[in-house]
């Protein structure tokens, strides 16, 4: 993921609307969301709502397809995992087993061993 990219999904993640769609996207998985169900949800104009997916993608953080006549967008996993991989790529020197509390407490999150998510 290249510098710009990554400063592009920062900055996306810094504006409170698009880090509501980015977190509504991830909820709803690799099957997305059409573009007038993410306004509709979030209660954000639609108009509005293209400027912050446009955004969002720059940062590789959502991607689009086309579906009849709706446009469906969903959480880019591909990009989110480069960036995590990119927050966490020097964790611990290189000693994995440092790293074994920050890893358990992401997998949760991913439903792993049936373990609810913890609440922010």
């Amino acid at each position: 993921m290249s510098d710009e990219t990554l400063m592009n999904a920062f900055a996306a993640l810094a504006q409170p609307t698009r880090l509501a769609v980015f977190r509504l996207l991830i909820r709803e998985g690799p099957d997305g969301l059409p573009a007038g169900e993410i306004a509709r949800r979030l209660n954000v104009p639609q108009n509005t709502l293209s400027a912050h997916l446009a955004v969002l993608a720059r940062g590789r953080l959502v991607r689009s397809r086309r579906k009849g006549r709706h446009v469906i967008y969903a959480a880019d996993l591909d990009g989110v995992r480069r960036l995590i991989l990119f927050l966490t790529r020097d964790c611990c020197h290189g000693r994995p087993e440092k790293c074994e509390a920050l890893v358990d407490s992401l997998l949760p999150a991913c439903g792993k061993a049936g373990k609810k998510p913890e609440q922010e």
